[in-house]
């Protein structure tokens, strides 16, 4: 293998007897180093004459690589770019990402990956991932077991029809997949090899899709009800005995099924949903960073959400929890949590309310818009996740100023195009007072000579973290308080310089670091409630940093 989950041997082991040479080593993105093979493993591996004669370093690959990058104005070309890069050299991605994640990482993840998707059909090159359709009804297993890589540990699996704020992209959704598991690796070194990208292609009700010469999914309407059911369960049960142990990420499926699948799968394997909890715990990790800055207590809070669906209803559990772990009981804590949703605030009188909205419809008399909730609640933070731009309207970030000396404006929707207000927007109408984080990058704000670094609440500084704890301690489950943890292990690397910059998150450049510590955390929880298959290493940090993929190249002879 070209790189190893330990530290590097100054002479390398032999080489395996299947291990390939010449045009075939050059192919496999796993193995290839381009220009940097050295004379001796050119000689070795048959590879004179098929490169350049000129050696050339990682580093210079890096250079060669982010010229071409920079040349191009694009955000979709750029991420043709990246993904031709990891087509044919995996190394050389993952450094460039790990090593410029501020430039890449909007690339690859939020908010282009949502165009690429929509768009997937027309840029597809080379398949990723395994795709598993309605027309494999029975034969699942046999369907996975084409994978080559057995170490698979994680798997992140979507039927597509909620794609980010997008809706139903279908098996164009696949993008998804592809580019949280490229996060997993870059951000918390989860090796590649251990990451598989799933499609259940069980349909679309995109009419424009199944228009749509170039798509690339089943032309029928998408299953639902049982028939679906019938596939997931299928697909989970199979994804257990092919891979052994596999974590199972659930992603952007629509919230009719999101809620359903957790609360039927979370106590049989081991699955999260990223949409559900790994968004409520990069929002706590942003408000236990706020709340340094006011000098409040959490069981002081009130939250309103701008949304009702599977990121509201995470965030309120997770708040009202760490109301909870703040002396809160747990129905005052629930009852500090509001929603508003297409039709109004979330009350107890609304006789319309889907399973998931009633733990937060409280008695108020009905509201019909948020401008109307924000004056009648008078919340400490606004949070939006219901994907519909610009609804942090002026009026409402002016309101929340005049209830509040420093004002929390979460706008976390994505991509960019379905932010809430955008941070200009929140610095300028709140008189430059509000705390404000984003679901999709903004740059610096400059106002009256004071520079504003808004960072995102990006689910990369979570999910990455706990999946690599999860896996390096083979635990059995992943809990909502490996959430929490991690949470609090995130807030914990918010420096003071960065708040005092408007920052409530750390630098992207550290997510590696917080993504160990985090990791740790999780760990840490499952040697606790016993879900750990391992036992415990002395230096549990230091297990967790040894089992971290490092993306340089290795020598082969």
């Amino acid at each position: 293998m070209q790189t190893t989950h330990r530290p590097r041997r100054s002479v390398p082991p032999p080489l395996p007897e299947w291990f390939p040479r010449g045009t075939a080593l050059l192919r496999d993105p796993s193995l290839n180093k381009g220009t940097a093979f050295t004379e001796a493993e050119r000689d070795a591996l048959g590879l004179r004459g098929l490169l350049p004669p000129q050696i050339g370093t990682q580093e210079l690959q890096v250079a060669r690589v982010l010229e071409n990058f920079h040349r191009l104005d694009n955000p979709l070309s750029k991420y043709i770019l990246l993904e031709a890069l990891l087509e044919r050299n995996e190394a050389l991605f993952f450094r460039v990402v790990t090593d410029h994640p501020d430039e890449m990482m909007p690339i690859i993840y939020t908010p282009t990956v949502g165009l690429a998707c929509q768009q997937f059909g027309h840029i597809y090159r080379r398949p990723r991932g395994m795709y598993v359709s309605a027309g494999d009804r029975g034969r699942i297993e046999h369907v996975l077991r084409n994978w080559p890589q057995r170490e698979a540990a994680m798997i992140v699996v979507t039927d597509g029809e909620r794609i980010l704020g997008l809706g139903d992209l279908g098996a164009n959704g696949m993008g998804i997949p592809i580019g949280k598991l490229s996060l997993y690796s870059a951000c918390a070194g989860l090796h590649p090899r251990q990451c598989l990208p799933v499609m259940l292609d069980v349909g679309t009700n995109n009419e424009a899709l199944l228009a749509d010469p170039l798509y690339i999914g089943t032309r029928q309407k998408r299953l639902s009800g049982d028939a679906l059911d019938e596939i997931v369960d299928e697909f989970v049960e199979a994804a257990q005995r092919v891979f052994p142990g596999v974590v199972i990420q659930f992603e952007d499926f629509a919230n009719h099924n999101a809620f359903r699948l957790l609360e039927k799968y979370r106590d049989r394997v081991c699955c999260f949903n990223d949409d559900i909890q790994g968004t409520a715990s990069v929002t706590v990790a942003g408000v236990y960073s706020a709340l340094r800055v006011t000098g409040r207590r959490m069981a002081e809070q009130t939250f309103l959400c701008l949304g009702a669906g599977e990121a509201a209803t995470g965030i309120s559990d997770l708040l009202s929890s760490a109301m909870v772990a703040d002396g809160l009981d747990p129905a005052t804590a629930r009852g500090r949590c509001w929603m508003v949703d297409s039709k109004g605030l979330v009350v107890a009188s609304r006789k319309d309310l889907a399973h998931h909205k009633k733990a937060y419809a409280h008695e108020h008399a009905p509201v019909a818009d948020f401008l109307g909730a924000v004056k009648a609640l008078k919340p400490t933070a606004i949070i939006g996740v219901g994907a519909t731009p610009g609804l942090f309207t002026r009026e409402v970030v002016e309101e929340m100023a005049r209830l509040n000396e420093r004002p929390i404006v979460f706008a976390l929707s994505n991509p960019t195009s379905r932010s809430e207000c955008t941070a200009e927007q929140a610095y300028a109408w709140s008189g430059r007072r509000a705390l404000f984080a984003s679901g999709s990058p903004f740059d610096p704000v400059v106002l009256d000579g004071r520079r504003y670094v808004p960072r995102q609440g990006n689910n990369s500084y979570i999910f990455p973290g706990v999946g690599l704890g999860v896996v390096a301690v083979q635990s059995t489950r992943v809990t909502d308080e490996m959430f929490m943890a991690a949470a609090q292990t995130l807030a914990s690397h918010v420096s003071d310089a960065d708040l005092a910059q408007g920052s409530l998150y750390p630098p992207l450049g550290e997510v590696r670091k917080v993504s160990a510590h985090i990791a740790t955390a999780v760990a840490e929880i499952a040697f606790r409630d016993d879900l750990a298959s391992i036992d415990r290493p002395l230096d549990l940090l230091g297990y967790i940093r040894e089992q971290m993929y490092d993306p340089r190249y290795v020598s082969y002879v």
